[in-house]
């Protein structure tokens, strides 16, 4: 007999996925039970952690990312994750334990009578099957749905007496279904803009997350070097598309109206590569787009194009458009000479305590040059755009929507998927305690992840928000007396706290074996 959970299991073999993440309750046992060796579970203690860490993994492996929620409280838990799922349009898919099919309706201990509200509007696809037999092809959609349709969060609710229940043999016929994604550009449209491109006075160009690792990064370059354009990179990014320290780099677009007017003031054409048209922050107003400037944006997230407020739209492959505006335009590398900028030595701290910059300077100098980072430190990510230098995809993660949580998890998640690179997370005390439990995963499984975590003692950006909003006497923004580093020992993760910058570079450039822990006392600067 072939039962639902053999059909599902072959489905998530099929997918190339190599990790289930979770934290298991009665409803997700039948689920699990006989579990194909190549699916390897990876327990969090924490909902949050688990979406976190399978949202990291599958960003940087370009895999499903499969996440085990119990009933509604642990998918409850995990939303603060999926909020940034759902902004990275990470493949995921979520499936969640529900009571036996016959008791749901009464509404019984750990059953959820509309389980597929839960996650909307966070999910592209949201379903409970209608009946047992059809859980494998609702599964199916939902992967598909997950990876090569909307692209982003899935979630399944499946009752647990589902999993045992025999499926007709032609539910086979799921594990053989192929679908590819693979539009292609309209070349009418594509000289169009090259057109535009080249006749434009002052082009600049603003590229995506969605570009990174998608885009091939010499097209993106050359393209920049012909039109000698400068290049920002969208508001909040969750993966850097474009090295920054090249020398047509201008920063990260800042993230309110006012500003990202004036950052487009006095160019005649704006391409917008990969992003949405804008995703702002801190509201101040102005006109969308100054006089004189127009914005053509290239996407494939359908959303993205409907609401955009201004501006016209490609809706296509941004990666696709680029490497076709390449040979439009015969755009091709200049010299290597003077394409790089160098970083600037960082000022010291003192009595004890290091400026931020002075931190990231000494991850520069120690860590191999294609090191990937996951970044959740907020305050501090003007001084990490001056002294890092970032040349390779998948070389930079932040959480998508701004939920606290994602950093110290998904940078677990990076290294299972990394194995090949070095790992950092460079974490805020704040944002780590957030997500502190992934640091027990990480022992269990050995994972050479380094955590290095910035401790102020203080939300540091809602200290600018503060100033910001004009409510600097609000409550609730300083958090003393965490120590993290013994906390990191009782997980099993070694932790030292550095307060001397030879100490700390020479901790830093021991080849980890497992995770680590480097705490460090620093500065309050300001985000921006």
């Amino acid at each position: 007999m072939t039962s639902v959970r053999d059909i599902t299991h072959a489905l998530l073999q099929r997918s190339g996925a190599a990790f289930i993440f979770g934290n298991p309750g009665s409803n997700e046992l039948p689920f699990l039970a006989a579990l194909p060796g190549n699916l390897q579970y990876v327990l969090a203690l924490h909902e949050g952690a688990a979406v976190a860490m399978a949202d990291g993994y599958a960003q940087a492996s370009g895999t499903l990312g499969i996440v085990n929620l119990h009933a509604a409280s642990g998918t409850g838990n995990a939303m603060g994750g999926l909020s940034n799922a759902a902004i990275s349009r990470s493949p995921l898919l979520l499936i969640a334990g529900q009571q036996v099919r016959a008791t749901v309706g009464q509404n019984v201990m750990l059953a959820t009578v509309d389980a597929p509200v839960l996650t909307r509007p966070l999910t592209g696809f949201s379903a409970e099957p209608l009946s047992a037999e059809d859980t494998p092809r609702t599964i199916a959609e939902a992967i598909h749905s997950a990876t090569v349709g909307r692209r982003g969060p899935s979630f399944v609710s499946v009752p647990y007496d589902d999993w045992e229940r025999p499926v007709d043999p032609s539910a086979e016929l799921l594990t053989a279904r192929r679908v590819v994604r693979a539009f292609g550009v309209d070349e009418q449209e594509i000289a169009r803009l090259a057109e535009r491109l080249a006749a434009a006075a002052a082009p600049l160009l603003v590229l995506g997350s969605d570009l990174d690792g998608t885009a091939d990064l010499d097209g993106l370059i050359a393209l920049a070097e012909h039109l000698d354009a400068p290049v920002h990179v969208a508001p909040s990014p969750y993966r850097l598309p474009f090295p920054n320290r090249h020398r047509l780099f201008a920063g990260v677009l800042p993230a309110s109206i006012a500003a990202v007017n004036a950052a487009m003031s006095g160019h005649d054409l704006v391409v917008v590569l990969g992003a949405p048209v804008f995703r702002y922050h801190q509201y101040e107003p102005a006109d969308f787009v100054p006089a004189g400037t127009t914005v053509v944006q290239v996407t494939d997230d359908e959303s993205a194009a409907a609401r955009a407020p201004f501006g016209e739209t490609l809706l296509s492959e941004p990666g696709a458009v680029v490497d076709a505006l390449v040979r439009e335009l015969g755009a091709h590398k200049g010299p290597d000479a003077g394409r790089w900028r160098p970083c600037e030595e960082p000022r010291r701290g003192g009595d004890g305590r290091f400026e931020p910059a002075e931190v990231f300077a000494a991850l520069r100098r120690t860590q191999p040059e294609d090191t990937a980072y996951v970044v959740e430190s907020t305050s501090t990510t003007a001084d990490f755009w001056q002294q890092m230098d970032l040349r390779h995809p998948g070389s930079y993660y932040w959480p998508a929507s701004g939920g606290l949580g994602f950093g110290l998890p998904a940078a677990v998640g990076v290294a299972l998927a990394r194995p090949d690179r070095r790992v950092v997370g460079v974490i805020g005390d704040g944002a780590a305690n957030y997500g502190i439990t992934a640091l027990w995963t990480a022992a269990q499984h050995r994972v050479p992840v380094t955590i290095v975590v910035l401790r102020n003692g203080t939300y540091g950006a809602l200290r600018w928000f503060a100033d910001l909003l004009g409510t600097p006497d609000v409550p609730g923004l300083d958090i003393p007396d965490i120590d993290l580093a013994p906390i990191a020992e009782g997980y099993g993760v070694p932790g030292v706290r550095i307060q001397d910058a030879a100490a700390l570079e020479h901790e830093l450039a021991q080849e980890p074996t497992g995770p680590r822990l480097i705490q460090v006392d620093t500065t309050l600067t300001t985000p921006h």
